[in-house]
């Protein structure tokens, strides 16, 4: 059944071919006719056409004659199994994404679709909303996807096309060597400041800054690092050449706004990268000038979001806590930071990152009053200062009319984004009598709300500052920590049942403070990755439990080692290089080590995620899902990212009887079979748990049945006497007949 213009008459032949092949296209293969013509109807738009039929010969005939975008399949037709539908579509590699729906519960029909290529499973009964955003998602990821295909294709045909897009465009593009000199320049050189490019090449950048900004931008426009921390939107002036053609008749400096990044790169794939030199941009502002003020140079507005900047802001700020003093009234400073901004621009890059910087600042813009002050602190950081607010009632008021207006989300190329803020308000004159308390303040609020999940505002109160206060010590002290030798290791077996044997060891850093004692590792851990130290941490690992693993594989070959990696540790482009550098500085196999991820950073990995992982497993490293079954992760992820291992939540093993069924355990069993993936279980304290397990196929585990995690001296003794809770010990050699 073809689904005509709603309402509307079909337009002229030659109309139709070009609107048609703007569509898309959709199949549902279903044998219950009244459930296809719902799925019809509930995927029908004006962009889709959607074409119904019930039995595999009849969807092989239209796939023969036809193309379509996706494939809604149901699992059990007349004719046969969908996956026929499946199989017939990888013989012919086709392209066509498939959903399919089931009323079949068992894991094998989900591991069937799924390893041939489906995109996602839903079991019947699923909702309306399941089914719309799985479609959607499937078929933004298909746009996604032939994006890249045609931007690849097109790349790979004309480098030529590249090369006139730079050469060509609006803004300054140069790369630098590591002194600092031209190694490149488009010809936008040439226009913008009249200066020959052939004459700087192999110059100085400073030959063409303004010598009153040289200071200024020494270590932005040469700049070495990378990511979020990059310089972005760095206002800077450059010279003209008085002697060149220009396209403008103004005299002076240029005003431009600079990004720059350095660039990295290794001589072959083993090596260790190196710094090479700096690629920037930097885009000329008509009309836009840096004005002279008694401390030096700046400018009133940010260049990004045009919003007050922080010196006009904070003079604000001064003026209504004069004002407040005299009038004996209450003014309120908010903190605004957005919680997950770093995976925008690392998931679309910084262009979409500032596009969804320029939309956020309207959005806030459009919650306040005419007489309130609204800048941008910091990358993704916003200030607000409501001049008058009567009580705090009314602060909270608008507050919540903040929050209330992030729960629309925002256009990013590839959909939308649902962004989230955490918003700490202070008070004057209650908590802060100086622009910079009020500030200092409404960011330890805010740092209270991001602490406890974000997405929330909260007030000011004194016992934050103490404990923002503590935390800071901590943190510093964290820092120092390793250079003190406070960090520690402890190890915890993994237990094979069938062999009666210690078959892994989990190394588990510890931080033994020298005034607190043992600092929980859920605490510190989230610490040093906020603190960006993390990675230090990882290495500090991986190096001494490596070292010590060296001397157990001696004697135990097939002992195998774990340890944890942060999701943070993915932000390193050379994570595959430390790894492999530390086996063999220990002469250890790389598939003896098995690093372990949690099954959070599965769902929100993007494509820098996946190829670290990829890199790692083409070492032959492990990787284990550690709390496996508490994310609702999509099962295409295993295969895609290479998991060799899943571990059932203690979550899941705390509430285990032998005597019950567990349809999550099983279910998580029937994966790992499917997939061929090994499973464990961790947390396992009692014999019932052990049994119960045992029973639904999980063969390894670990937990304080076996034992606690121990330092490596008690580990070493546990590996020489290990033996199964229950077991019976060996006769005594006096007690032998």
């Amino acid at each position: 059944m073809l689904i005509p213009w709603k309402g509307q008459p079909f337009p002229p032949e030659g109309q139709r071919r070009a609107t048609a092949e703007a569509l898309v296209r959709i199949l549902v293969i279903d044998d219950e006719p009244s459930l296809a013509r719902s799925i019809t109807a509930l995927l029908q738009a004006d962009d889709r056409l959607i074409e119904e039929c019930g039995t595999v010969a009849e969807a092989l005939a239209r796939l023969n004659a036809a193309a379509y975008d996706l494939i809604v399949l149901d699992y059990r037709l007349p004719d046969a199994s969908g996956l026929a539908v499946m199989d017939w579509l990888l013989s012919h590699d086709r392209r066509e994404s498939v959903i399919m729906i089931s009323a079949e519960q068992s894991v094998e029909a989900a591991v069937g679709a799924l390893r041939r290529g489906a995109a996602d499973f839903l079991v019947k009964p699923y909702s309306a909303e399941q089914l719309r955003r799985s479609v959607a998602k499937t078929l933004a990821k298909r746009q996604t996807e032939r994006s890249r295909r045609q931007t690849r294709q097109r790349l790979e045909s004309s480098e030529q096309m590249h090369r006139y897009l730079v050469e060509n465009s609006l803004d300054l593009i140069y790369t630098l060597d590591a002194d600092g000199r031209f190694s490149y320049l488009n010809q936008r050189i040439e226009s913008l400041l009249g200066h020959p490019r052939s004459a700087l090449l192999g110059k100085h950048f400073s030959e063409i800054v303004y010598p009153e900004d040289l200071e200024r931008a020494r270590f932005s426009f040469n700049e070495r690092r990378t990511g979020p921390r990059a310089t972005s939107n760095l206002a800077l002036r450059l010279t003209r050449n008085p002697f060149g053609n220009v396209e403008s008749d103004e005299h002076g400096p240029v005003s431009i706004v600079l990004n720059a990044m350095g660039i990295y790169n290794r001589t072959d794939s083993r090596a260790a990268i190196h710094y090479a030199g700096t690629y920037g941009a930097a885009r000329s502002l008509p009309g836009y000038r840096l004005h002279e003020q008694g401390h030096g140079d700046h400018s009133f507005h940010d260049p990004l979001t045009h919003l007050p900047n922080r010196d006009l802001f904070c003079d604000r700020l001064n003026l209504s806590i004069a004002q407040a003093k005299r009038r004996k009234t209450h003014i309120a400073v908010m903190f605004i930071d957005m919680d997950r901004f770093k995976l925008v621009n690392d998931t679309y890059g910084q262009g979409e990152g500032d596009t969804l910087l320029r939309a956020v600042a309207t959005r806030l813009r459009q919650c306040l009053r005419k007489g309130d002050s609204l800048t941008r602190h910091g990358s993704d950081e916003f200030l607000v200062l409501l001049p008058d607010v009567g009580t705090k009632a009314d602060a909270t008021a608008i507050a919540d009319k903040i929050l209330q207006a992030f729960r629309n989300p925002f256009p990013v190329v590839d959909g939308e984004f649902t962004a989230t803020i955490s918003l700490g308000a202070a008070l004057h004159p209650e908590d802060g009598d100086s622009a910079d308390d009020l500030i200092q303040h409404a960011s330890v609020a805010m740092h209270q709300v991001k602490g406890s999940g974000g997405n929330a505002f909260s007030f000011f109160s004194p016992d934050m500052h103490a404990t923002y206060r503590a935390r800071i010590s901590l943190e510093k002290e964290l820092h120092q920590a390793l250079g003190r030798k406070e960090l520690e290791l402890h190890y915890q077996p993994l237990i094979s049942l069938s062999r009666g044997a210690i078959t892994g060891m989990e190394a588990l850093v510890r931080w033994r403070h020298p005034v607190h004692g043992v600092v929980a590792p859920s605490r510190f851990i989230q610490m040093a990755e906020e603190a960006g130290i993390i990675h230090e941490i990882t290495r500090w690992v991986l190096d001494t439990a490596c070292a010590q693993f060296s001397s157990w594989r001696r004697r135990y070959p097939n002992l195998r080692l774990s340890t944890n990696l942060s999701a943070r540790d993915f932000d390193h482009s050379d994570l595959d290089d430390i790894v492999s550098r530390v086996l063999a500085r220990y002469g250890l196999p790389a598939d003896s080590l098995e690093v372990e991820i949690t099954e959070r950073l599965l769902l929100e990995q993007d494509d820098k995620v996946s190829r670290r992982m990829q890199s790692l497993r083409e070492l032959g490293i492990g990787i284990a899902i550690d709390d496996f079954g508490t994310g609702y992760s999509s099962l295409a992820y295993l295969r895609r990212c290479g998991v060799t291992r899943l571990k059932i939540d203690r979550s899941f093993v705390r509430n285990i009887k032998s005597t019950e069924d567990h349809p999550i355990v099983s279910a998580i069993a029937g994966i790992a079979r499917g997939f061929d993936i090994r499973l464990a279980a961790e947390g396992v304290e009692r014999d019932d748990q052990m049994n119960a397990l045992e029973t639904l196929g999980c063969d390894e585990m670990q937990g304080f049945l076996f034992s606690r995690p121990i330092s490596a001296e008690d580990a070493t003794r546990i590996l020489q006497n290990f033996r199964l809770p229950g077991a019976v010990p060996p006769p005594s050699p006096a007690l032998a007949p």
